[in-house]
């Protein structure tokens, strides 16, 4: 069935079944390009890619890390956030690079030998052992891959390598934390530490202070010692030689009484002589008797003497502190208290042994004033008396002698203790200066270990202190500070369906003016006006351009799913567009002629081209947005006054040009009239 519309470049007439091509040619160029282009991610599994792991695992800490291995499986696995992943496969070098080849494999994805050893060198570093290295992968595709191929399947080994990566930063970070904690406990403990070392330096330098005054007690004591025990030495030494003299004078006592009996018992002996000899003999036990008392009065005192000086000594032993003194210097303190004590228990005996001997003596003289008496009487009696008296006397003279030799060892162990007592007392001095000094170092010490403490407080203060959970999530943000909340998850955004809606509604009012002329054959014998003639050429192709509109708006709602709002707004600038995009081809035929439709198709490609990423040169955007495509992409995307009217003002112009062409195309020449005729 033909209808009355002016087929182009033909005579024929135009029928329905053409019309019902131009009218579905942009349904369905949107639905192919719609439904081929739409979320590609939902459809992954339809490619195949291989994975080839050469990677070699590392051993840290004793424990197997295959990344390479958890890498290639984070692939298989996909991810949450896609319902679909590609199809990988686990190959070889050689079985990838046929897949490529053949085309079985549209990726493959390598993972490289070093790759476990690069991944874990950042925490190595941290333990001063290597270099960090970063690792990489490998994504290749063959060279006739198609155009987003290669592009999908970066973004998902770029994404896994991410994720991967992005673990490995979480534990080194949180090992880090911890670490962090771990330092500031220890400078914590250290901090205590330091405190109570200044605490103990600071009694320490409170007790160093208090030996200077003992020391020098000490001393006083020391050189009041030495001088007594030379004082005792002395004294001993005049002992001994009263002793010895005592010992002399026993001794001729005890051969005067020997020679007096001898002389008493001789035929010519002499009473009186012999009397006499006796009366001398009483004077020199008596002499020798009051000699022997005063030396034991002598030892006694100097024994008193030397048991106080031992007692004072052991005294002080006693209150030696080994710590500040020395322990040294207190156990010969100690043990010169001993000797002088044992010093007292010689002297002591040495003045039992001369009473002893003052009591022979005295004993002695008892016995000669007897023999004085009856030596008239008892000649033979007395003899043998004095004989006996001799001999005690002689022994006293030994017992003497004996005692002076104590005597001059004790003078010269009296002597050694005021020498050793004199070194005591230098040492004391020295004591007390050197504990001085002590006192002055151990203060010192004792503010710096302060200060250190507080220092070290303050250090541990300052760090941060994180728990086992606060790590994990700091290190998670650190690893992975900034996240992206785009929506889509799809190749391409939601400006594609607009921008696919619009080009199929311009090759739609292209295909219009393919099939229909832009002004009929009669334009020059037509009685019509020119704007009615451009009108009746231009109304088929606005019902097409309406209709075309309704169609590819219904069609973009199987898969966009619009509200109803979003939708009627959708559709009412789909069919404005699709008139004005009618008006506009309708133009371009009328003014070009076939060059028209040349030009109309290069509008559809710039539209195109500008409308799928933005870096296309300024030159060619700038001509884009000069474009009618330009205001129905914009209008498409959302509802837009300012786009509906922009498409109106195209359809006016448009519709003016052709009447204008119209208007010229009736003026001609007789020659080219009888040309035609």
């Amino acid at each position: 069935m033909t209808l009355p519309i002016e087929r182009a470049r033909s005579r024929k007439p135009v029928t329905w079944l053409t019309l019902l091509g131009v009218l579905l040619l942009p349904a369905i160029i949107g639905g192919i390009l719609v439904a081929a282009l739409q979320n590609p991610t939902d459809r992954l599994d339809s490619m195949t890619a291989a994975i080839v792991n050469l990677d070699e695992p590392v051993t840290i800490d004793d424990q197997y890390t295959p990344l390479g291995r958890q890498l290639s499986s984070g692939l298989v696995e996909g991810s949450d956030d896609l319902d679909s992943n590609l199809t990988w496969v686990i190959s070889n070098e050689d079985d990838a690079a046929d897949g490529l080849a053949t085309g079985k494999y549209q990726a493959v994805v390598t993972i490289p030998a070093e790759f476990s050893a690069a991944a874990t060198s950042a925490g190595q570093a941290f333990t001063g052992e290597g270099t960090p290295e970063q690792a990489t992968i490998s994504v290749t595709t063959p060279d006739d891959a198609l155009i987003a191929d290669d592009l999908i399947t970066s973004q998902i080994a770029s994404a896994a390598a991410s994720s991967l990566g992005t673990m490995l930063s979480e534990a080194t970070l949180e090992n880090v934390l911890v670490g962090f904690t771990t330092i500031g406990d220890q400078i914590g403990e250290a901090a205590s530490g330091a405190l109570e070392l200044a605490d103990g330096a600071r009694s320490a330098a409170d007790g160093a202070a208090e030996l200077p005054g003992g020391a020098t007690q000490l001393a006083d004591g020391a050189t009041q010692l030495g001088s007594g025990a030379n004082d005792l030495a002395a004294g001993l030494g005049t002992i001994g030689s009263g002793t010895r003299s005592a010992a002399a004078g026993a001794g001729e006592l005890g051969a005067g009484l020997t020679q007096g009996a001898a002389a008493l018992e001789a035929p010519d002996g002499d009473l009186n002589k012999l009397v006499g000899a006796a009366s001398a003999a009483a004077g020199y036990a008596q002499t020798a008797a009051d000699s022997t008392l005063s030396a034991a009065t002598t030892l006694g005192g100097a024994a008193a003497s030397l048991r106080g000086n031992a007692a004072g000594l052991s005294d002080l032993a006693r209150e030696c502190d080994p710590a500040a003194a020395g322990e040294d210097f207190c156990n010969r303190l100690a043990a010169s208290a001993t000797a002088i004590d044992a010093d007292a228990q010689t002297v002591g005996g040495a003045e039992k042994s001369v009473r002893d001997a003052a009591a022979a003596a005295g004993y002695a003289n008892g016995h000669i004033d007897g023999v004085s008496t009856g030596v008239a009487a008892l000649p033979s009696t007395f003899a043998a008396q004095l004989r006996t008296a001799g001999a005690g006397a002689t022994s006293l003279a030994g017992a003497l002698t004996q005692l002076a030799d104590g005597v001059d060892q004790s003078a010269s162990g009296a002597s050694a203790l005021s020498t050793g007592a004199t070194a005591l007392g230098d040492g004391a001095t020295q004591l007390s200066e050197g504990a001085t000094t002590l006192a002055e170092g151990l203060d010192a010490l004792a503010t710096g270990t302060g200060d250190l403490a507080g220092g070290l407080r303050t250090a541990s203060e300052q760090l941060p202190s994180f728990t086992d959970e606060e790590s994990t999530s700091i290190a998670s943000v650190i690893a992975d500070p900034v996240s992206s909340d785009a929506g889509g998850s799809t190749i391409f955004g939601p400006t594609a369906i607009p921008l696919l809606a619009a080009v199929a509604l311009w090759f739609g009012g292209l295909a219009s003016f393919l099939v229909m002329r832009a002004h009929t054959a009669r334009t020059l014998t037509s009685r019509r006006a020119s704007g009615a003639l451009a009108l009746r050429a231009f109304a088929p192709a606005a019902l097409l351009g309406a209709g075309q509109g309704v169609l590819v708006a219904l069609i973009v709602q199987f898969v966009a799913k619009y509200d109803a709002a979003a939708w009627w707004a959708f559709a009412g600038t789909a069919v404005i567009a699709g008139i004005a995009f009618a008006a506009v081809n309708q133009a371009l035929v009328a003014v070009f002629g076939g060059i028209g439709r040349w030009i109309s198709a290069l509008v559809g490609v710039v539209a195109v081209a500008t409308g799928l990423i933005s870096t296309v040169p300024g030159w060619l955007m700038s001509i884009s947005a000069a474009l009618p495509t330009a205001p129905a992409f914009t209008g498409l995307i959302a509802g837009n006054g300012a786009a509906v009217a922009a498409l109106i003002v195209w359809a006016v112009l448009a519709l003016v040009v052709t009447t204008l062409v119209v208007a010229l195309r009736r003026t001609t020449s007789a020659k080219a009239v009888l040309a035609q005729a």
